[in-house]
């Protein structure tokens, strides 16, 4: 019986192809179904163009249909992947630009804080509908989720019902990172990370059971003092489907921000230091602050509004024409052992139902170890973190937990409190502040949101006339998700 594949989402520019390669990297998916969909169709069918492209040259007999049709799309699929925001650039711009202005600058502002809770809250209504759809068409379907804010996005997705388990790849950057850093070959590394989404920690890293802490902890010391570094790095926009293999401006050249979190809590963290100091208040107090820690600026708004699209794509069909093997990305892994039954072992964000971290809040969205075969994504038990992880990560879930509360039951309260709660916010802004720029996010995505979530209609919003000088957005434009 062939399998059905699906994206949603997948005239993206940049990821859903990639996404692709990785799927016909694995022989036992290549006479699957691969059904590309975005609500873009001129988008998508030069996604699926590419993709008939690539098979061709490599023989394969997949089957690839593109379609605008969500129905269509979800309609007896064996794994449905997300990779999509909505609003697209112009609502990202405002998601960065409105907290810029009081005092909360955001270098990527999709995870947590204002940016990352609006994000998810303009995207609640489309996973909203894919959920009522799917357990129409699909209800035994593997979710994948690569869409920001992991956390939110993956823990609604399950509260709707769908097997969801959420996929990032700063694990398998950082360790790599890591390795590299050391001279230690990757393959020699045993290592276990568990924590939140952009904030897991790595707690063992070892090599032939010797402990690499004590190395790692001197060797970062040393090479990442603050105020030094980021200067003549290899330019690098976050993307690590391909790892990397020199120090680059966004992971392993300048890494002030994770060096000084583990001389602090003994641990290094799995985000890059210039997404990383997003979400805590330790980093970017002011722009002295900010640049002592972040010599050169990485802002992903930025790197997203310069893509060549078709560049893009076309850069991505020869190089997997000339050579098709898996990026380290989990989610073909994932769909070969689901279809093959050969086992697998992924980071994964899933429920921590069954407190899979025993001192996270069982509603919290966690990133843990799964095991995954023809039964599924099996996530396994690590217990407690140490406390003052643990103490880290809440700080970060109280911000998800409220965003996901407040998609779920229609309160704009819990939206004031999430965007209250983020440590970076809360050391930049009075509450009257955080109300004023929540009013004015809510005001801005306003076409966007839940309706029961948008203000009223004449509701005056001080400061909103910025915000209206910013184009619409797209009713529900589709594009790629920012890792």
């Amino acid at each position: 019986m062939t399998t059905k594949i699906t994206i949603i989402g997948a005239g993206g520019f940049v990821f859903p192809f990639r996404l692709i390669g990785d799927l016909l990297s694995f022989p036992a998916l290549r006479d699957a179904q691969l059904c590309l969909m975005d609500i873009n169709a001129e988008r998508v069918e030069r996604v699926a163009a590419g993709a008939r492209e690539l098979a061709e040259h490599h023989g394969f007999d997949t089957d690839i249909v593109a379609t605008s049709d969500r129905r269509e799309a979800l309609t007896d699929a064996d794994v449905v992947i997300i990779t999509f925001q909505v609003g697209g650039i112009d609502s990202y711009r405002w998601d960065v630009e409105i907290p810029r202005r009081y005092g909360v600058d955001q270098t990527v502002g999709d995870t947590v804080g204002p940016g990352g809770v609006f994000r998810f809250l303009r995207s609640a209504p489309v996973y909203e509908a894919i959920a009522q759809d799917a357990l129409e068409l699909c209800p035994d379907a593997q979710f994948i989720n690569y869409a920001n804010p992991m956390a939110m996005a993956t823990a609604f997705l399950n509260a709707k019902g769908l097997t969801t388990v959420g996929l990032c790849h700063s694990v398998q950057g950082t360790t790599r990172m890591l390795a590299r850093t050391l001279g230690v070959p990757y393959d020699e590394v045993n290592y276990i990370s568990a924590g939140i989404n952009h904030q897991a920690w790595i707690l063992k890293f070892e090599r032939h059971g010797e402990d690499l802490y004590p190395r790692l902890r001197e060797v970062m010391a040393a090479k990442h003092l603050r105020g030094r570094g980021g200067a003549g790095l290899l330019q690098d926009d976050g993307d690590h489907s391909e790892a990397a293999t020199a120090e680059s401006n966004y992971e392993g050249g300048n890494e002030q921000v994770r060096t000084t979190l583990m001389d602090a809590f003994g641990f290094f963290e799995t985000e890059s230091s210039h997404h990383a100091s997003e979400y805590l208040p330790y980093f970017r107090k002011d722009a002295e602050t900010t640049l002592e820690f972040i010599p050169e600026r990485w802002d992903y708004y930025e790197i997203c509004s310069a893509h060549d699209e078709q560049g893009d794509i076309d850069q991505q069909l020869a190089k997997l024409k000339d050579h098709l093997e898996p990026s380290v990305e989990y989610g073909a892994t994932i769909v070969n052992s689901l279809v093959t039954g050969v086992p697998s072992v992924i980071y994964g964000n899933v429920p921590n139902r069954g407190a899979l971290i025993t001192n996270l809040p069982d509603d919290a969205c966690v990133e843990v170890p799964c095991l995954v075969d023809r039964s599924g994504v099996q996530p396994t038990y690590v217990g407690d973190l140490p406390l003052q992880l643990a103490a880290l990560n809440r700080t970060n879930v109280n911000v998800q937990t409220l965003a996901v509360q407040a998609a779920l039951t229609g309160n704009r309260e819990n939206v004031y409190h999430a965007v209250a709660m983020d440590p970076l916010t809360a050391a930049h802004c009075t509450l009257d502040q955080i109300h004023a720029m929540t009013d004015e996010l809510l005001q801005a995505h306003r076409a966007l949101l839940p309706e029961a979530l948008r203000l009223p209609e004449g509701v005056e919003v001080p400061g909103a006339g910025a915000a209206s000088t910013l184009p619409d957005p797209e009713p529900a434009a589709l594009a790629d998700a920012a890792h």
